[in-house]
């Protein structure tokens, strides 16, 4: 389980969007998951389980915060090109941080579909599985996430032009 940690975590991180909750969230999952170590001989998957108990944790999260949203911190930060001349850095990092709002913008079930398909490489199967719905609504919502972030990006740099 503690391999997973991270993963937990990241999971968490984008369903919510506050790391402190994120990391509660975490500690909760891993608790629940080992006082329930007797069940898990009945578990096809203990993965799937574990991101299962981290999204419903999460979803209640927002329930119980009523929908409070705040942006995303920098804690994953992609591989910068630092071969470039400093204003081609700062364009490349600002591009990030519009893509990483706007998927922080999209809605929960598309921002999750994103997560675990583009961020932690799990497959249509798996996906459908931690978040009880088919592998046809998996790829219509990450189809559907990723026509929104390309148009909202498009917008927002056509912007001013």
């Amino acid at each position: 389980m503690l391999p997973l940690k991270n993963q937990l975590f990241r999971l968490a991180l984008r369903i919510t969007l506050n790391r402190e909750e994120a990391e509660d969230i975490v500690q909760d999952t891993l608790i629940k998951v080992w006082n329930n170590k007797e069940k898990w001989g009945k578990i096809d998957s203990l993965e799937a389980y574990c991101y299962t108990i981290t999204r419903n944790l999460s979803l209640d999260c927002l329930k119980r915060q009523e929908n409070q949203t705040t942006s995303f911190d920098d804690t994953v930060s992609e591989p910068i090109d630092h071969s470039s001349d400093p204003s081609e850095q700062m364009i490349q990092e600002d591009r990030i941080k519009r893509v990483r709002e706007l998927i922080d913008g999209l809605p929960e079930k598309q921002r999750t579909c994103i997560q675990l398909r583009d961020f932690e490489g799990k497959s249509y199967k798996e996906i459908a599985t931690i978040m009880d719905i088919t592998e046809e609504q998996v790829k219509i919502n990450i189809f559907r996430a990723r026509q929104s972030i390309k148009k909202k990006y498009q917008e927002l740099d056509e912007y001013g032009l």
